[in-house]
């Protein structure tokens, strides 16, 4: 029987050891990186079958991991790792994509059931569009986004949950929340600098 491969992307060679040793007692073959930048890479080169992301690294953040990798393989799980502060981070990404979420410190079988759940969802749900299919709702964030403050800020602390009354898909608010200035352009042209303002913002903080 051909074993199960894992990626996991995490800047704690700690948490790297565990999940790695966890996953390969339970006949998994399993890859590991420190670097978001490198898993990114690796997870749209080769074959996994699930990827597993802390959601605060150094280089590059969980959410850009997922939003990546999500953009290359879109059926592929993808697990965010947490500690206690972000949370309703990774609660924010499952709504945008993610499969599940495991929170520091985690039990072995917390981390397996996390995985079995990410598996068992990739096998039975089909993943959404990768490309931007509400085009006219999306300008309109990016134009409420350049003047309104308040929005601003619940953009900010409450992530996809301030997009709740707009038709988007999550890859369309990871996007927003992300400031994939390029990926918004390359399919529905160029946006202005008012509809920039904010994807500009995103793009020079990583807060996630």
């Amino acid at each position: 029987m051909k074993k199960m491969r894992a990626l996991v992307v995490d800047d704690e060679q700690v948490v790297l050891d565990s999940v790695g040793k966890i996953l390969a007692d339970e006949n998994y073959e399993v890859d590991v990186t420190l670097s978001g930048r490198e898993g990114i890479d690796r997870a749209v080169k080769e074959n996994y079958d699930i990827l597993l992301t802390d959601i605060r690294m150094p280089d590059i953040g969980g959410m850009r991991v997922l939003r990546d990798v999500k953009r290359a393989k879109p059926s592929l799980p993808v697990v965010m790792i947490t500690g206690y502060a972000s949370i309703e981070s990774s609660v924010q990404a499952m709504k945008m994509g993610a499969a599940d979420y495991l929170e520091k410190p985690f039990t072995p079988d917390q981390l397996l059931k996390a995985v079995s759940s990410a598996l068992d969802i990739a096998a039975t749900q089909e993943p959404e569009a990768q490309e931007i299919v509400h085009k006219e709702e999306l300008l309109r964030v990016l134009d409420r986004a350049a003047s309104d403050s308040e929005f601003i800020a619940n953009l900010l602390y409450q992530g996809a949950d301030a997009l709740e009354e707009y038709d988007l898909t999550g890859p369309e608010k990871l996007a927003i929340l992300t400031g994939d200035i390029e990926w918004i352009e390359g399919q529905i042209g160029s946006l202005t600098g008012n509809q920039k303002r904010w994807l500009e913002q995103r793009l020079s903080a990583e807060i996630w």
